[in-house]
């Protein structure tokens, strides 16, 4: 048996450079040399599972919809898209807090309860993502490869390997090797437990039908957030800051943000950026769970000042 107890060491990273956005003209973005559309080859047995889960969501027109069934679907909904946001995303891809070994386990927990493979597999493809953003290298970029590859159909292209050597930080915890290796087995068991509890309308509304709402919306920051929204910072990518898709992530839309300055364990850089994730980040530092919140350097923030001031001027 893992014994789980004390702090869990972060990994120092480096912040994406960026430009100023006096310095970059509009004609050196990265959409004005994105190279031509690729033909990529799917795995098409791995679209059957995919769509199937789908329609899964339907079984609620034979079993009915219960009030409660709806609570517990609203309920997984923001567990689950916190197990993305604070956990796939904020901490393993990007450390930027540090935690307790056994909570470090219970993020890694919520996050494969998604189906969305395992944390190191997550956190290797997003640093990935960072490093080649929107150019021909990038696994889902819409500006090279469009709407529909970024959203989902990247997943379906050879991808399913874990590249160890972008996650050696991670690779050395026995028990994250395991959830990496049987990601499925949490989400089983939730399953299980849901419709044990509440029934078939449980699973097709409470577990079903908001997992599939929870791929969608985080699949949204990869396909959308770089196509729709506004661009505060001129980073060498093209992502954007969207509000609606802020709000369905708990904070993820903030994304043109995120890009700029990666390390922070906020994307909503200013007041009026609603960003639930780092809200409940928040919440549990004052329990003691959580520390050491990465914050955004002041020299980025007036950065931005400047950029929305001379937006404000046009």
């Amino acid at each position: 048996m893992v014994r789980v107890f004390g702090g869990v060491p972060t990994v120092q990273r480096v912040e994406q450079a960026a430009p100023s956005a006096l310095s970059v003209p509009p004609s050196k973005t990265a959409a004005s040399k994105a190279p031509p559309r690729r033909r990529h080859r799917y795995e098409r047995l791995g679209w059957i599972p995919f769509f199937l889960s789908h329609l899964v969501m339907f079984g609620a027109i034979w079993s009915g919809v219960t009030w409660e069934a709806i609570a517990v679907g609203v309920v997984l909904y923001f567990v689950r898209m916190f197990g993305v946001t604070g956990g796939y995303h904020r901490y393993f891809a990007h450390r930027a807090f540090e935690t307790s070994r056994w909570f470090q386990f219970v993020l890694a927990l919520l996050a494969t309860m998604t189906i969305q493979r395992g944390p190191l597999w997550w956190a290797a493809h997003h640093r990935a993502h960072h490093l080649h953003s929107d150019t021909e290298n990038d696994l889902h970029s819409p500006v090279v490869d469009g709407f529909w590859h970024s959203h989902f159909g990247w997943l379906f292209a050879g991808n399913a390997e874990t590249d160890m050597k972008r996650v050696k930080d991670l690779a050395k915890y026995p028990e994250l090797l395991w959830l990496d290796k049987y990601w499925l087995v949490v989400p089983v068991l939730t399953s299980v437990l849901v419709w044990l509890v509440w029934g078939w309308p449980g699973f097709f509304i409470g577990f079903a039908a908001s997992g599939v709402l929870v791929w969608h919306s985080t699949f949204l920051v990869n396909s959308l957030a770089h196509v729709w929204g506004k661009r505060r910072f001129e980073t060498k990518d093209q992502s954007r800051n969207n509000l609606v898709i802020a709000l369905l992530t708990m904070g993820e839309g903030w994304h043109n943000n995120h890009h700029r300055y990666m390390n922070s364990a906020r994307m909503g850089f200013y007041p009026g950026e609603i960003d639930l994730t780092y809200l409940t980040l928040r919440g549990l530092e004052k329990l003691g769970i959580v520390w050491n919140l990465k914050g955004v350097p002041e020299r980025i923030l007036e950065e931005g000042r400047q950029a929305d001031a001379r937006a404000s001027d046009r």
